[in-house]
């Protein structure tokens, strides 16, 4: 019996999807729940599981084609799947010959099956194939010895694929750099990003105000409880629990930092989704911590590395990007010491932090050396006047200054 595999249904936000890739063709086995091919949208990439077990009869639509909800995708001859490459896997027999239908992965490592691994994730995968990398020759550091974003890239960076090519085309170790040129599609991803901050340069009246904060006390008082905050809950002490608490306090006290516009109207949320800018090797993702202000410091930390997690796996979901009423953007980690953001239409407010930095500071009339850190947020004038935009970054200083002000809320 023929089985049809037709797009699933995309959220609303999310009008057609590109097909990135198949991983499997036409007379390939398959069985249910089994990654049949990527599909790309805006945000995220998705997989299209198989429903059934059986063989891959047909496909319809090629790599490339930008398809929407409902969409068929391929057909599937449902039937039983033999079991008979299973023992493969623990056979003292060499690797899997080249007419094998499939190859053999090792136990240890997620690396072992090749390109098409089920154990890699989608944008693993898709890094592997656009460098032409053999997965086998890559150090998995994940759990379970997954190959992570970050193992590809520094496989690259070391050089250690004798079959990898440097960015100018030309093969590693040549002693003579071919002058090429590459095009490729801009990603699906990359351009979306492109058109919403053009979009944001054209439609809003952006502008940034700065100011400094002071993080002695916080580091001091991370410093002194860190090991009891992990000991109790179960993940480490960061910084933007503080930041994202005394952001709270801010967007309470100043609403329209925390609105948005939609036409001639502004609409007011009594609530803080608060997104958390992540750089990915896809481009920026902005994944939201859904009612902020009724977080712990525990609850926010948790959320934050749960979030890292799933961007470093490729798994980030639509649902964790959609939303959201103020975001943070961190380039202090790239070592950025000023920069003026750009705000994530339709929110009004976006808070850029930077490096935190060694820096002589008058303090009651003598010079010390505190640990500062340049905050700078770009508002949109239509609905913030300048006034409370500077009043919304200094009760974040206020707050990080004094730490005890977050636990009192004063």
């Amino acid at each position: 019996m023929s089985t049809e595999v037709k797009v699933p249904q995309l959220p609303e936000s999310v009008a057609d999807a590109t097909l990135v890739s198949w991983h499997k063709q036409p007379g390939d086995t398959v069985r249910r729940d089994e990654n049949l091919v990527d599909l790309e949208t805006d945000k995220v990439v998705l997989e299209v599981p198989c429903p059934v077990d059986g063989m891959l009869k047909e496909i319809k639509q090629a790599d490339g084609a930008t398809v929407v909800s409902g969409d068929l995708l391929a057909v599937v001859e449902a039937g039983e799947v033999a079991d008979a490459p299973a023992p493969a896997e623990t056979s003292d027999e060499p690797a899997a010959k080249a007419d094998s239908p499939a190859p053999v992965a090792e136990p240890e490592t997620s690396s072992s099956g090749g390109k098409d691994s089920g154990k890699l994730s989608p944008a693993v995968r898709r890094l592997v194939e656009e460098h032409d990398l053999d997965p086998a020759r890559i150090k998995g550091t994940g759990r379970d010895g997954r190959i992570s974003k970050a193992d590809v890239m520094h496989h690259l960076e070391s050089g250690d694929d004798n079959a990898a090519e440097d960015a100018s085309g030309a093969s590693v170790g040549s002693s003579v750099a071919a002058r090429t040129e590459r095009r490729v599609p801009m990603p699906r991803l990359r351009a979306t990003i492109a058109k919403r901050m053009v979009e944001a340069q054209h439609n809003a009246a952006m502008l940034t105000t700065f100011n400094e904060v002071d993080l002695t006390e916080v580091i001091a008082l991370r410093a002194r409880y860190k090991d009891a905050f992990t000991d109790t809950h179960g993940v480490k002490l960061g910084f933007m629990s503080f930041f994202v608490r005394a952001a709270v306090e801010a967007l309470r006290k100043f609403p329209l930092v925390n609105a948005s516009i939609d036409g001639n109207e502004i609409v007011y949320h009594d609530y803080q989704d608060i997104g958390i800018a992540v750089s990915t090797d896809r481009g920026l993702l902005v994944p939201v911590l859904r009612d902020a202000g009724l977080m712990s410091f525990a609850d926010i930390e948790k959320g934050i590395a749960a979030y890292g997690q799933k961007a470093r796996e490729g798994n980030i979901g639509i649902d964790d990007l959609t939303g959201g009423t103020f975001t943070f953007t961190n380039g202090g980690i790239f070592g950025s010491m000023m920069s003026t953001p750009i705000l994530n239409p339709p929110q009004t407010g976006i808070l850029g932090m930077h490096s935190i930095m060694d820096r002589p500071v008058a303090i009651n009339g003598q010079v010390e050396i505190r640990k500062m850190m340049y905050l700078a947020l770009s508002y949109d004038h239509r609905i913030i006047d300048g006034k409370e935009a500077v009043q919304f970054v200094v009760t974040i200083k206020n707050a990080l200054e004094d730490p005890g002000r977050l636990l009192l809320q004063v």
